[in-house]
């Protein structure tokens, strides 16, 4: 099992950012990086966005594995970070995960080969033992089961993996935060058609598919609303997770201490929305 954990003492290069966070979609963190400064940026033959405030830069990168890494490159390269985070959504693979459960694992699993990145457990106990894989598609509900089974996890991703990988191939700090959009017994519609080789999602061509389909409308407007709502729970904690870690402290915060359960807790969700979607 490999590590992430290169220490960090809780400061880097005088003009670089503190901490790096890579994302699938803009949606996915669009609700706490409205104000922030734009910047695009090249990097191996690509555009990204880049999103600064402070100590902090984002990027999106697509949906899958190599969208992710690549992202994570580009972001690591240009900016310098000692420390890159996974931050989106995620699918349960436990029943006691709900819709907006935040999700902080202390491993994550590549499905591809099996390999497995342990994150710095130093950072922060309320970790427990929880385990995230990243999948190569969109998890349906027996999916969802074989992956719970294969691997004893709790969530499933698209990319966290991916963006592990550059942070252990440059020696860097890594962690992942997740909230959870789609539970255990929700269905997936069939996704990967719309996604494009570069990971982007092609919402003008899902929206024309399903559009004739009505069959598909309430469970298309379910996904939709889970995705505004973890979103939004998403948004909220990450505002007052980076708010810890401009305070004056040695290393990385833990996560908002309001709620901080057990290693008992099912799957170890960080935080609770308070509410369901």
């Amino acid at each position: 099992m490999g590590r992430c954990a290169a220490q960090w003492s809780g400061s880097g290069p005088t003009g670089m950012p503190k901490i790096a966070i890579v994302a699938a979609l803009e949606r996915e963190v669009s609700g706490v990086t409205r104000s922030w400064n734009r910047v695009e940026r090249q990097y191996g033959g690509r555009r990204f966005v880049f999103l600064e405030r402070d100590d902090m830069v984002v990027v999106w990168g697509g949906i899958g594995v190599e969208a992710a890494r690549r992202a994570a490159e580009a972001v690591i390269t240009l900016y310098h970070p000692p420390l890159v985070q996974s931050v989106g959504f995620a699918g349960a693979l436990d029943a006691a995960l709900q819709i907006g459960d935040v999700f902080m694992p202390a491993v994550v699993i590549d499905a591809r080969d099996g390999s497995r990145v342990e994150i710095d457990s130093a950072s922060g106990s309320w970790q427990g033992r929880s385990s995230l894989v990243t999948f190569t598609a969109v998890a349906g509900v027996r999916q969802k089961a074989s992956l719970a089974q294969a691997y004893g996890a709790q969530a499933v991703d698209m990319e966290a993996a991916g963006v592990a990988a550059a942070a252990c191939a440059h020696g860097i700090r890594f962690s992942a935060m997740k909230v959870i959009s789609d539970d255990l017994n929700f269905e997936m519609p069939h996704l990967a058609r719309f996604i494009d080789p570069s990971g982007r999602f092609r919402t003008a061509s899902f929206a024309a598919f399903v559009a004739p389909r009505p069959w598909l409308w309430k469970r298309v407007a379910m996904l939709a609303g889970n995705s505004r709502m973890a979103a939004r729970v998403l948004g909220e904690h990450l505002e007052r997770y980076w708010q810890e870690l401009s305070l004056p402290s040695e290393g990385i915060a833990g996560p908002p201490s309001s709620k901080q359960p057990g290693p008992e807790a099912a799957a170890t969700s960080g935080l609770s929305a308070g509410g369901r979607e």
